[in-house]
């Protein structure tokens, strides 16, 4: 009897803990293209590269800064590449990927959305 309770106890913590129901998989690809929100612009590149401005800064897209950026479900990360060469990564989940709709959040719950325009 104790050996089975001791099996029905370990089958039930393997099916809690090996079902993770919050994560979805999204398509990368959706991504590829210049998105806006409000007066930031981002461009996500094949190869997992990009970079973004915000002409409020007066910055333009010539001057705009790079980035690494990866999706591996709905974890989405950006890696900044500082002016001094240091990489700066940020890590994010994603809400919502379409072909034209992007919304994601930070660990703060902080909600980013954007809008696809090329």
């Amino acid at each position: 009897m104790k050996r089975i309770t001791i099996l029905l106890l370990t089958i039930a913590a393997i099916v809690l803990t090996g079902c993770d129901k919050t994560q979805k998989n999204f398509d990368k690809n959706l991504l590829l293209g210049k998105w806006q929100s409000g007066t930031e612009y981002w461009v996500y590149q094949t190869g997992g590269i990009g970079h973004t401005w915000d002409t409020s800064d007066d910055i333009t897209e010539e001057e705009a800064q790079g980035f690494n950026w990866e999706v591996n479900g709905s974890q989405f990360i950006i890696t900044h590449r500082g002016e001094m060469g240091e990489l700066i990564p940020k890590s994010y989940t994603l809400v919502l990927l379409t072909s034209d709709k992007l919304q994601y959040k930070d660990n703060y719950n902080k909600t980013y959305s954007f809008t696809k325009v090329q």
